[in-house]
């Protein structure tokens, strides 16, 4: 993965009293510099665990957390706890002042040695998020989308080299979502910043991640690229991570002529071809989801469900009888 100078953690455990084990458990990575990773799992996986003790929010109970090359202090040896290189926004923006401008939000994480360089370096990351327009508005007038955007503004204008992420995106509309994910792409390329981010949304991770760490129950269950991890992860967890798809047993996957010596098969919607002239089987649509330029049809054969992907609204009603063609599955 990446060289041993950046950011690493090896073995690194961090449990929680309580009846519930949480948490993580022998946790070892390497964190790839100038690349977006995201830490992706269920609740309660150790995600945020593992953000912070990156960070050096949290001390491990055993293991350490390096950076180029040297142990980061836990919050029992720093005054303020965070490592100096790093900055970390979360979905909550309660540091930001709301009845001061965005301008001065921002610019207020720079020193007034160099007043000039300040004012340029303010307007430079407020270009970068798209956010000049917004420059003298109070923050309290500014949407959850647009407060986000200040809060990543001043943790990126003191250029650190590692930027984490906490569900940042959580508190944002959609129609902000993809923008704000796009410019935050465009400042690592253009800068050079490493980000490391927790998140549960499958989109979220598939178009913004260069690398995909899968956490269970507090440990690593396996890695790699988004792309490479959708289309064929190793693990049954990690697909239901990634997609709302279809999980079968040996016998019900024989309903879509699918025979495998495993237990499990797993269908991802956009595989299943659906025809009207396929009379192999049949299925009767039993819901039709409408999801603007596509649907998702809910098949029902013999008590099995399927939902599948139809790229032609309108072409099928509730009742009609369709026969299918599963193109690809997986089995575990």
């Amino acid at each position: 993965m990446a060289n041993e100078t950046f950011l690493r953690a090896d073995g690194v455990s961090r449990s929680y009293g309580g009846a519930v084990q949480s948490g993580v458990s022998n946790i070892s990575l390497d964190v790839t510099p100038g690349k977006i990773t995201a830490i992706i799992g269920e609740s309660g996986s150790g995600k945020s665990t593992l953000l912070r003790l990156l960070y050096g929010l949290l001390s491990p109970d055993s293991g350490t957390v390096s950076f180029n090359g040297e142990r980061i202090w836990g919050p029992e040896e720093k005054l303020i706890p965070g490592h100096d290189a790093m900055k970390m926004v979360t979905q909550h923006t309660d540091d930001l002042n709301l009845f001061a401008r965005v301008w001065d939000n921002v610019s207020a994480m720079l020193p007034n040695t160099n007043v000039q360089a300040k004012e340029e370096k303010t307007e430079q990351v407020l270009r970068q998020l798209n956010m000049m327009h917004l420059a003298l508005k109070r923050v309290s007038d500014l949407s959850g989308g647009e407060k986000q955007r200040v809060a990543i503004a001043r943790a990126i204008i003191t250029r650190p080299q590692i930027l984490l992420l906490d569900e940042p995106f959580n508190q944002v509309d959609t129609s902000f979502r993809e923008g704000l994910q796009h410019d935050i792409r465009q400042i690592v390329k253009e800068t050079g910043i490493t980000v490391i981010m927790v998140s549960h949304d499958p989109a979220e991770v598939l178009s913004m991640a260069d690398e995909l760490i899968v956490l269970k129950n507090g440990e690593i269950v396996e890695t790699g690229h988004p792309k490479e991890l959708y289309n064929n992860p190793r693990n049954l967890y990690t697909a239901e991570l990634l997609t709302n798809c279809n999980v079968l047993t040996a016998d019900e996957a024989k309903q879509c002529d699918i025979n495998i010596d495993k237990q499990t098969v797993v269908i991802y919607p956009e595989w299943i071809r659906i025809a009207t002239m396929l009379k192999t089987n049949e299925w009767q649509v039993k819901e039709v989801l409408f999801k603007g330029f596509y649907e998702d049809l809910i098949l029902e054969s013999n008590d099995v469900i399927l939902r599948a992907v139809n790229n032609e609204p309108d072409a099928y009603r509730e009742g009609d009888v369709v026969g299918i063609k599963v193109k690809k599955w997986l089995e575990y």
